[in-house]
């Protein structure tokens, strides 16, 4: 379901069977927000024989991350095909600091470029060889994998240009609403709708191997579980158990999903579930509301929202183990939604911060937690792959938006529908 909300527990399953979340079914508009005071001047130079706007889709994922300045195509004062013979002089008054330049070595079936990155300060070449061999189905996903190598070579970090987002799409207003589930690029284009409904549709979640989402539908309005492989449409209803179905989360392994259950007494519950035997484990077993589970990236333990402590809390337990669960989060009545890095020694969540609530990061081995956003309801934070950026919810003036924000809070952009909310995303993997 959606971010844990304090108060009777009636109101919370009120809430839980109507929020959905949200987004439109146009194309996601992004403006970049912020970035670092010195981004790095980059020059991308088009690859003859590939699509013309190739390299323009790269310099954008780069320059969306506001660490990087690319130069205009304009002021470019070559446009070679291979790095032999650059005049470094030439590429340094014109301010590129590194160039990126590449060869068509397409196949039948295969888009593909042999990559060269050159540090025009020293005169390094960044890649081995001729070039690095960067292949895709697409042209577009080969500009996303250009952006991701150019950003692993200058900055030492993996890209992320060339994943997925999952998102929420509600549109028009009640009782007449819509939701999708909506399946985009990073940068929010090629959107394709997974599914469609006149219920909501919440809390998308993604496969380690991102061929599936799990997530919550209202068909019949009822709460149910569901799983959906994308690559064929197969889909099918893994828990529909009486009372609230919700959360759901897998496990790293791809075996098995957290997921939150009342059952006919109403108390809400953390629980897995074999997707092979669809043998159920309950985790938790407290009269507080015990929701909103992730694992930890090595599958060891759970983090999950509860109550029990008198106000939301982000507690951790050992699926297994006797022992109490564990406090984790501290400093405000109310965190709540967790969510693990890829290496899993930070968590993001909810946060109740001077009246707003807003995403945190906290660093679980010194307990040191930063607010990262400004909002006043941000909500649903989920990292990307390699874990230098956080997407999540919010509002900007009225409408539902995606913003996407580096994990030191240097550098941001927004994404935005020019129709419709959009809501609960979700990163896809790698």
């Amino acid at each position: 379901m959606t971010q844990f909300v304090p108060g009777a527990r009636a109101a919370f399953a009120a809430l839980c069977m109507l929020l959905a979340a949200a987004t439109a079914r146009a194309q996601l508009r992004i403006d970049i927000t912020s970035g670092v005071s010195d981004p790095v001047p980059v020059a991308l130079v088009p690859i003859v024989g590939l699509a013309d706007d190739l390299m323009t889709v790269a310099s954008d994922d780069l320059a969306r991350t506001g660490r990087f300045k690319p130069l205009a195509r304009t002021a470019l004062p070559a446009r070679p095909t291979s790095s032999a013979g650059l005049q470094a002089a030439a590429w340094r008054s014109a301010g590129a600091d590194y160039v990126v330049l590449g060869r068509n070595v397409s196949a039948p079936g295969e888009f593909a470029a042999e990559v060269e990155i050159v540090n025009m300060l020293t005169n390094q070449r960044l890649t081995a060889g001729e070039g690095q061999r960067v292949s895709a189905s697409t042209p577009r996903r080969l500009a996303h994998l250009v952006a991701d190598l150019v950003h692993e070579k200058v900055l030492g970090v993996r890209g992320a240009f060339a994943t997925r987002l999952a998102y929420i799409s509600v549109d028009g207003t009640p009782p007449s609403q819509r939701y999708q589930l909506i399946v985009a690029d990073a940068d929010g284009a090629n959107a394709r709708i997974v599914l469609d409904s006149r219920q909501p549709i919440m809390s998308p979640s993604w496969s380690p191997d991102g061929e599936w989402l799990a997530y919550v539908s209202f068909e019949g309005r009822i709460s149910g579980i569901y799983v959906q492989r994308l690559r064929s449409g197969e889909r099918r209803r893994v828990s529909a158990r009486v009372g609230i179905n919700g959360a759901p989360a897998w496990s790293p392994d791809g075996k098995r999903l957290a997921l939150t259950l009342s059952g006919s007494a109403g108390n809400l519950d953390v629980y897995s579930l074999e997707l092979a035997s669809q043998q159920l484990t309950r985790l938790t077993n407290d009269p507080g509301i015990d929701t909103e589970p992730t694992w930890s990236p090595d599958g060891r333990q759970i983090y999950f929202t509860s109550d029990r402590g008198g106000g939301p809390q982000v507690y951790r337990m050992t699926p297994g183990d006797n022992a109490a669960p564990q406090r984790i989060t501290f400093g405000s009545r109310y965190n709540a939604r967790p969510r693990l890095s890829p290496d899993g020694r930070s968590l993001a969540f909810v946060t109740l911060d001077n009246g707003g609530y807003r995403i945190a990061v906290q660093d679980l081995a010194s307990g040191a937690a930063r607010v990262l956003s400004r909002g006043r309801n941000d909500e649903s934070p989920s990292f990307a792959p390699n874990g230098a950026a956080l997407i999540f919810a919010g509002k900007e003036r009225g409408a539902g938006t995606l913003t996407v924000i580096a994990t030191d809070g240097l550098a941001s952009q927004r994404l935005q529908a020019d129709r419709g909310e959009v809501r609960e995303p979700a990163w896809g993997p790698f």
